[in-house]
């Protein structure tokens, strides 16, 4: 298990391992992503759209003077889209992009549930039987808890989605 210290906009610093993940739920499933990817969970707020983007994208935000484009993640996963509730956030992940500028991308999330704690070794491939969606964004099934946690593969989930949508903007 190793520990990361990161910097948070207001100048504190946290620890997080590498076995965090922010668990949230979509439609009555639960996902997680690594804690170390999330720069910040913000209320559901307008964007502006984007003409001739992707069903998913659901526009751009003005995040402190940076320009970040919100992905809807039930449409981006193919799970049938509902009312925005009080409990919609929008997580703000930033992606590691090697050599270029990290991507910062918001993720439209039901609600944010917990953090958890998730050794590598308990983590099981998922099935081939669930599809395209499976083998294409997800990196594997865990039990929390009694629940069976989908671990989302976020570089695959939102990097195309990102780079669409920072390229319909520019």
């Amino acid at each position: 298990m190793s520990d990361a210290t990161t910097a948070r906009p207001d100048g504190s610093t946290f620890t997080a391992t590498a076995e965090q993940y922010l668990t949230f739920a979509l439609d009555r499933e639960l996902f997680a992503i690594p804690i170390l990817a999330v720069q910040e969970i913000r209320g559901l707020e307008a964007v502006s759209r984007i003409p001739r983007s992707p069903d998913y994208v659901l526009g751009v935000m003005n995040l402190r003077g940076a320009v970040v484009p919100v992905i809807d993640l039930r449409a981006r996963l193919s799970i049938e889209r509902c009312e925005r509730t009080p409990t919609t956030v929008v997580i703000v992940v930033r992606l590691a992009s090697g050599a270029a500028a990290d991507r910062v991308v918001g993720c439209m999330v039901d609600a944010v549930s917990d953090v958890a704690h998730i050794a590598d070794s308990s983590v099981r491939p998922p099935p081939e039987a669930c599809g395209r969606v499976a083998g294409q964004f997800l990196k594997g099934i865990v039990e929390v808890d009694g629940r069976l946690v989908l671990l989302v593969d976020l570089p695959r989930l939102i990097g195309d989605a990102a780079r669409e949508a920072q390229q319909d903007a520019a």
